[in-house]
């Protein structure tokens, strides 16, 4: 068992404290001397994976021992300001091969920041490793390889949190728990989400010679093996369905999860969606462009909505979710919430998001690329210290795999609900589409040689 903890006076000047406080009791501010610092590795050095384990050092005593990239400028780049910014000034081990960076060091915790179509086998192999994980979302890129995560979780008695750091998010903790919870929103019977940006990168770059510093076989890993037409990095593998499931499995699954744990939803009852590629026609992207889907509950319907054209329907909130009760409403983002309240009596209720810009003043210079999101780095301490308390304490995190599992797999069943035209009703203890023998052919997708898919009976 271990004990971990950030700096006390640190963490008691952050703006998040009394929240994180709330979330982790008296105990967590206690635990102020760790007998031994946290070993950690990286899998995927590109922004995110940066930025996560960037958050990390920040509010625990950490040793970087490892690093893993196949683009090796990135993973340079990432082992100097590693080396920059951890206690130790050490340099990390590096890697252009996890399997081996798992197999030659013993690490507490494994960050995974890879595209989302090497998620599952690389979570799976850390936790067989005897690693606990953070695992960024989606979790997977098919229903059976999330089923395959949670059983290899469970069966290695791992902590695993995924990277939906909206439960750590401030003001929509604030949210939860003075308007939610607090029965301001009377009884919620509909639901809608949306995002509305233009994030659908649609080119025609050319085929050419690939790189030497990059391992572009590696990188594709599982995945069908497109040409190659420059660095997939950032926001270009996001546009084919080859790696990820679009802007609904990217952008949904965050608000989705969001509104689940507001609202305790589990499992939908059925989920059902359209869309295509209606406007953007002249790229090679195959993700759509404008695409709806509904998630039904019992007296309740999620309804989400994507365009990657054209303008919101609120400016104010362009990728949200809005709860629609009988005694009010309240719209959310990542920006911030509002409440209004049903009638002309009652008080409305406005908060911004909490920025640590005079707390962690490294987060403004920051050398990454694309930068930091600032409003985001406040989330992503707090959900860092969830997964360390939960890791003390033996217990689930807040953003369990499990719950990542429900929220990814409905994104990727709304994809399947669209592809087919057909309404999905999905049986999670038989892990079956219920009556419907084509779609379930769709629940794992076909690896790529010498790839094996895993199996959540083979763990």
């Amino acid at each position: 068992m271990h004990t971990f903890n950030i700096n006390r006076r640190r963490f008691l000047q952050s703006s998040s404290a009394a929240l994180a406080f709330s979330t982790f009791g008296e105990r967590g501010l206690d635990l102020i001397n760790p007998p031994e610092t946290l070993r950690v590795g990286l899998i995927g050095t590109g922004w995110y994976g940066k930025s996560d384990l960037f958050r990390l050092i920040q509010v625990a005593p950490v040793e970087v021992v490892a690093l893993c990239d196949v683009d090796k400028n990135m993973l340079a780049d990432a082992a100097k300001l590693v080396s920059q910014r951890q206690k130790s000034g050490k340099t990390p081990k590096l890697y252009g091969d996890y399997q081996k960076m798992l197999a030659e060091n013993k690490m507490d915790i494994v960050l995974i920041g890879t595209p989302d179509h090497w998620h599952a086998l690389q979570m799976i192999d850390a936790v067989k490793a005897g690693s606990h994980v953070y695992v960024q979302k989606p979790i997977s890129v098919d229903v059976m390889e999330g089923e395959a995560m949670v059983a290899a979780a469970r069966k290695y008695n791992k902590v695993v949190q995924v990277g939906t750091q909206r439960k750590s998010t401030p003001h929509l903790i604030d949210a939860k728990k003075n308007i939610v919870d607090a029965g301001l929103l009377g009884k919620v019977s509909h639901v809608e989400m949306c995002c509305y940006f233009h994030m659908r990168n649609n080119g025609n770059p050319p085929v050419q010679a690939i790189p030497d510093f990059l391992d572009y076989n590696m990188w594709t890993g599982p995945a069908p093996l497109r040409p190659y037409d420059g660095l997939p990095h950032v926001r270009w593998w996001r546009t084919f369905m080859e790696y990820g499931n679009g802007i609904t499995g990217d952008m949904c699954v965050h608000m989705f999860d969001t509104v689940r744990w507001m609202l305790k939803l589990g499992w939908p009852k059925r989920i059902s969606s359209e869309g295509g590629i209606y406007v953007q026609k002249d790229g090679k992207s195959n993700i759509s462009d404008t695409q709806s889907a509904v998630f039904e509950y019992d007296g309740l319907n999620c309804v989400w909505q994507h365009r990657t054209w054209g303008t919101p329907n609120n400016p104010d909130y362009p990728w949200s979710f809005t709860l629609y009760g009988d005694k009010g409403t309240l719209w959310g983002s990542t920006m911030a919430y509002d409440f209004v309240p049903e009638g002309k009596d009652g008080q409305k209720i406005h908060k911004d998001v909490v920025y640590e810009k005079e707390k962690y003043p490294e987060d403004l210079t920051e050398p990454t690329n694309p930068k930091i999101e600032l409003n985001a780095a406040p989330a992503t301490r707090l959900h860092m210290l969830n997964f360390l308390d939960a890791i003390d304490k033996g217990s689930r995190p807040v953003a369990d795999i499990e719950e990542g599992h429900i929220s990814t797999a409905s994104c990727i069943l709304a994809n399947l609900s669209m592809k087919t035209g057909r309404p999905i009703v999905y049986d999670p203890q038989k892990r079956e589409i219920v009556g419907d023998r084509e779609t379930n052919k769709l629940l794992a997708r076909a690896y790529r040689d010498p790839y094996k898919h895993p199996d959540p009976n083979k763990v």
